[in-house]
Parts: C-alpha cells; structure tokens; sequence
C-alpha cells in the first residue's frame, strides 16, 4: 500500500498536465523552432523570435527553458575552460627535438610568442633570440611580479 491521499491522486488524474507545465511546452516549443531555424541565436534572440511568434515570457525564463534543454548558440559556448582541460596538438613541429643547445654561434635561433594589452588591442610579439651562452634566459615570477612576467638575469 503506497499510503496515497486520494483526493490529490484523483485530481491528478483528471488533468495529469497542469497549466503551467502546458504552458511551458508552448514556450519551450517556440523558443525550438526559433532555435532550429537560427542555430546561432542565443537566448535573448530566442526570447523575442518566439515573443514573435505569440509566446510572451520573461526573458530569465527564456533562459532556464533554453539551458535545461542545452540549446546553446552556436557560436556561444567555449567547451573546456580552466585548468582542467587538455593542450591542443602541437602547432607546428619540433625541429630541434627538445635540445636548445648549438655548434656554435649562430647556429640555432629561438623564438617565443608574448602577447602585451596596449589601448588599442593586444601587440603580439616574437622576438628571436640565439641559443649561444647566456643568450637564452628563462622568465622567474613570484607572487609580487604576478601577471608582469620579468625576465631575470640568470642563465639556463
């Protein structure tokens, strides 16, 4: 025996969907058909493509109809953020095979991508450097140089 009230089992089962759960198949199906036809939208364009369309709601709940059902813009969504995501395939080869040493000078050239925030926008420089004595230097931060990334004195 499942010890059941019978008056809230039987008024279940006269009208088994409520009003709100209908009218929030109505909104879900209109904020769908928006999606399928613009799969770029995001849910504030979703929102009035089905405002549109007659299906009146608060944009908030355009936005939980769209995340429960993971209708995510297509260009919206970054996947694996954080540091638990896995690097990318090397971008190009590794031609000195991890040995940063040379015959002599002159011979082996490295270079390495930094990115500076100007007011403009990012610079983006690649500086060479050769691989003779003292020429390559590693870069040392400490929580006090945090974000400015110094570049010591010390050789390798």
């Amino acid at each position: 025996m499942l010890k059941l009230a019978r008056q809230p089992y039987y008024r279940w089962l006269a009208s088994p969907v409520t009003d709100s759960e209908l009218t929030e198949a109505y909104r879900a199906d209109a904020l769908f058909d928006a999606h399928r036809d613009d799969p770029e939208f995001g849910h504030r364009f979703l929102h009035d493509e089905a405002r549109a369309a007659g299906e009146s709601m608060a944009e908030r709940t355009a936005w939980r109809i769209c995340r429960d059902n993971r209708w995510w813009s297509a260009f919206g969504k970054r996947k694996g953020r954080g540091k638990n995501t896995k690097a990318g395939p090397p971008v190009h080869d590794d031609r000195v095979r991890r040995d940063f040493t040379s015959d002599g000078p002159n011979r082996l050239w490295l270079t390495d991508i930094t990115e500076h925030a100007t007011g403009e926008g990012k610079l983006y420089l690649w500086p060479p450097r050769p691989t003779g004595a003292r020429a390559v230097r590693r870069t040392l931060t400490t929580p006090a140089m945090t974000g400015r990334g110094r570049t010591t004195g010390r050789s390798r």
